[in-house]
């Protein structure tokens, strides 16, 4: 089936999340990952969310990420404030709960968060690697912390190792070279944050949650989300909210706009929010996954007919990735 017709045939509402076991993404039997890569298309064009387990990344890593984010998340607003995301021009550092707000119509996401892109991981810290351009501009880490960036890092950097592991699978499933996308994913244009939630009891304004209904902006999101805690929900075609609960092992990958804008919206980039009811603290960790930032985010080919002309207009992953951040935070 062409792409442009799997497209029209994906208008069923989904009930669940699919779960795709990656024990064979580094193979080398060509069968094995084309069965791999069909799994992948159809989540896709489908639903825009799966999980992934057996990913290889070791739990330890974001357990001690999890564990310095917690110690950093304590200190004072005050000394939190110093390195407010607002003072860099790529938004880079801490944002305080509520100053930003991915739906319009709500108030405010009821969250806090720190966000950092590509950094080596040795002290002498060079530039290779790093992105120029509209999202140019270095981690802001707070003073005092070395153990903070160090178990930051070390969780980005095996995160990044499987979510360019994911494009070759992407690309077969978009009937493409396994490589097509490696000439526009070098300098790991790749956002992580780890997000904290307050808890919200008794009467809550549905105004004011977590994270509004939004779409993420870049290829994929690769999400760890603590255990035990239910806060994820994504939205179907019938409007139904399904709820992503955090199934021990696994982490969710969701599409972003780049990859629906590559893909004339074949590939879903679909609505999700987060509300934390729970009545606890909530603690999550994306990494947004994009194209480096000069590249023109063009759709292919195969994605684009009569019937399905071009639904986007074309700009560079950059801009597109800051004027979202410019919304997003004002």
């Amino acid at each position: 089936m062409s792409l442009v017709a799997a497209a029209r045939s994906s208008d069923t509402a989904f009930s669940e999340i699919p779960i795709i076991d990656m024990s064979l993404i580094y193979t080398d039997d060509s069968k094995a990952r084309l069965r791999l890569a069909q799994e992948v298309r159809d989540a896709c064009v489908n639903v825009g969310f799966f999980y992934v387990k057996n990913h290889g990344i070791p739990a330890q890593l974001v357990e001690n990420f999890l564990n310095e984010s917690k110690a950093f998340f304590a200190q004072p607003e005050a000394t939190k404030m110093q390195i407010e995301n607002k003072k860099s021009p790529a938004f880079k550092g801490y944002h305080p709960a509520l100053s930003s707000n991915n739906d319009p119509n709500n108030e405010g996401d009821l969250h806090e968060g720190f966000e950092f892109g590509y950094e080596p991981m040795d002290t002498q810290r060079n530039t290779e690697g790093l992105q120029n351009g509209a999202m140019a501009g270095a981690n802001v880490w707070p003073s005092g912390f070395p153990a903070f960036r160090e178990a930051a890092l070390a969780y980005y950097h095996a995160s990044i190792q499987f979510g360019k592991a994911l494009f070759p699978l992407f690309a077969l499933a978009l009937e493409l070279p396994p490589d097509f996308f490696e000439d526009k994913t070098r300098n790991s244009a790749a956002l992580m944050k780890m997000l904290h939630y307050p808890p919200q009891t008794g009467t809550v304004d549905d105004r004011v949650i977590g994270i509004g209904a939004h779409t993420d902006w870049e290829c994929f999101t690769m999400l760890w989300q603590q255990p035990g805690i239910q806060a994820l929900q994504v939205l179907n075609p019938d409007g139904k909210w399904i709820d992503a609960p955090a199934l021990p092992g696994t982490l969710v990958i969701n599409l972003g706009d780049q990859l629906a804008r590559w893909t004339n919206g074949i590939f879903k980039s679909t609505v999700h929010r987060a509300v934390n009811r729970s009545g606890v603290e909530r603690y999550s960790s994306p990494l947004f996954f994009g194209t480096d930032y000069d590249v023109r985010l063009e759709p292919i080919s195969s994605c684009v007919s009569v019937e399905r002309p071009m639904q986007y207009d074309v700009v560079t992953a950059g801009e597109y990735v800051k004027s979202k951040f410019q919304q997003t935070y004002g």
